[in-house]
């Protein structure tokens, strides 16, 4: 998530679907979004220092509003803690803040909870909220949260230097604070700015000096339970228990956010030198064979798919047209759908890591459709066949390999990226399932794109780019709005339709404060993108996190694997 051209909406997500998950989550059931590391009913223990292995180099922005990619993140979820939560359907409640909404859904009033203590000693109040808020939407910042605060009345006008405060924010007391809205959206909590920034702590700190201060990058602080004790640039972080932390001190004495090369992980968690860490998928099959190592498994917030392009996106009307007609006909999309074996290349190439999916929302999700009420295109080359017949797609010149519906020659290109050591395998069985219903789908170049070329060329609509394999993540509110609508820049199929715009615009309306009615809104969003394909809804991936034995009382989940860490504790 380093590379700013490439990831830039992607690290967007991810922040949108980070942003919430801090040190705590909301309820421990055990549902398919939280999964316990040990039912064993222990006593739990205290004190010890356990490591979290990282596989590459930090670059040590430890403040939430601040920070580039997960990295950076995992500090700061052992660190901070979030004033809202989210809870196993992916809603947003209330953590250290509540609040109360207008009847007009314009003005939010909050309350935090009192006494909270920074790492620093110094209490937390709404100024520090306020104050992080400021901070995103300055003129000076260069991170990528201004989406955060730009829905709060007066932020736009304080964001361009035209206004030396943001008038939607009144601090009312101490534990108080008022914010007013541009407008009213159902999913305003979903996306406010929910950290705060200790205000005293960076007293004479200029917003443009704020990435490289010693508050930022040597002593960082935040409310979490545990504070920073030590950092070695892009190397170490030492962490100890902060005895204030207002949910009570922490079971263990200490962290050590370490990074080690991914190529010795197998052999370090073997030695007992790794306690945790989020592992490759490649290596499941030989951490799964450690004796002192459990595996948790969980659904990632993120969707794999392969888009058909549709056409480009117009930079000057801002907003795409669809002007390509080789994908225009339906049948030929669902018929690759059915064509495919999703299931058979998850096991050969992931290690059954995934499920197949239908449709591009959490299977975690309040708003995710019944599998019962939408098309879920299993592997049939038969039936795809039959629909590309029908549609007029056949093989006039016996060679195998279908023509068009003009007679002409039908070539479909194919882009993907490197990856794996089982990329190029797991392509090769993706176009061999589709050759074997006469579809001649070539990869194109003859060979699989870096990561940073796919999504230029994706990005910019290069005219190679036909069909093309990528991963998208999902933020906690199931509004499409970002990657969906006809004037979202990451819309990378370039398609869209009235009738996919007016749900859209239907799932965010003043009648979606009603949540079944959302919920249905959003059922008949999924039913349409699973009947139009816009798509090929490839797999809903698992994560793997490996565990030391030792180590009790980790959860994990599709938000990450860091979660109230001030319950783990060491089994001796």
């Amino acid at each position: 998530m380093k590379n700013k051209k490439i990831c830039g909406f992607l690290l967007t997500m991810l922040v949108m679907t980070t942003v919430l998950s801090a040190c705590s989550r909301a309820g421990t059931s055990s549902n398919s979004l939280s999964l316990h590391h040990n039912e064993v009913v222990e006593k739990p223990q205290t004190g010890g220092v356990v490591t979290y292995g990282y596989s590459s180099p930090f670059m040590g922005f430890f403040e939430p509003a601040f920070y580039e990619g997960e990295d950076d993140f995992h500090v700061l979820e052992f660190i901070t803690e979030a004033m809202f939560t989210i809870d196993d359907d992916l809603s947003t409640v209330p953590n250290i803040a509540t609040w109360q909404e207008s009847e007009d859904h314009r003005i939010f009033t909050f309350k935090i909870k009192p006494g909270i203590r920074w790492h620093n000693g110094d209490e937390l109040t709404v100024e520090d909220w306020k104050f992080a808020m400021e901070t995103i939407a300055s003129p000076d910042y260069t991170g990528s949260r201004y989406y955060s605060v730009e829905m709060i009345q007066g932020a736009e006008a304080y964001h361009k230097g035209e206004a030396k405060n943001i008038t939607g924010l009144k601090v009312i007391d101490p534990y108080t604070l008022k914010i007013t809205m541009t407008a009213a959206r159902v999913n305003t909590i979903d996306n406010l700015w929910p950290y705060p920034m200790n205000k005293k702590y960076y007293t004479g700190v200029a917003v443009k000096d704020m990435p490289e201060s010693d508050q930022m990058r040597k002593n960082p602080i935040g409310i979490g339970p545990f504070e920073v004790s030590l950092i070695e640039p892009g190397q170490r972080v030492e962490m100890k228990r902060f005895d204030q932390y207002y949910k009570g001190k922490a079971l263990l004495d200490g962290v050590l956010y370490k990074v080690f090369d991914d190529k010795e992980i197998i052999s370090l968690f073997e030695q007992g030198v790794i306690d945790i860490e989020n592992a490759p998928r490649d290596t499941y099959e030989k951490l799964s064979e450690l004796d002192n190592i459990n595996i948790l498994q969980s659904n990632e917030l993120a969707y794999e798919y392969i888009g058909f392009k549709f056409g480009y996106w117009d930079s000057e009307a801002e907003k795409i047209v669809m002007d390509n007609p080789k994908f225009a006909d339906k049948r030929l999309r669902q018929a690759m759908y059915y064509a495919l074996d999703r299931e058979g290349i998850i096991q050969s190439f992931s290690h059954g890591l995934g499920k197949p999916i239908e449709t591009p929302v959490s299977s975690a999700s309040w708003a995710k459709i019944p599998d019962s009420q939408i098309n879920t295109y299993p592997y049939d080359p038969e039936k795809a066949k039959q629909l590309l017949d029908e549609a007029g797609f056949v093989d006039v010149d016996g060679d195998g390999l279908r023509e068009n519906q003009k007679g002409e020659k039908l070539v479909i290109h194919y882009d993907s990226m490197l990856g794996s050591h089982s990329a190029e395998l797991r392509t090769a069985a993706i176009l061999e399932d589709w050759r074997n219903v006469g579809l001649d789908v070539q990869l194109n170049g003859g060979a699989l794109k870096e990561l940073n070329t796919f999504y230029e060329a994706v990005e910019a609509d290069d005219p190679s780019i036909e069909l093309f394999n990528g991963v998208w993540g999902l933020a906690n509110d199931p509004d499409p709005s970002g990657l969906w609508r006809e004037n979202d820049l990451w819309n990378y199929p370039r398609w869209s339709s009235e009738r996919n715009e007016e749900l859209i615009r239907d799932g965010t309306s003043m009648k979606a404060y009603d949540r079944d009615y959302r919920q249905q809104i959003y059922y008949e969003w999924q039913k349409l993108v699973n009947e139009e394909v816009p798509m090929i809804f490839f797999a809903e991936r698992e994560s793997i996190t490996a565990v030391n034995k030792r180590l009790q009382g980790v959860r994990v989940d599709s938000l990450g694997s860091i979660i109230e860490p001030n319950k783990w504790w060491i089994k001796d």
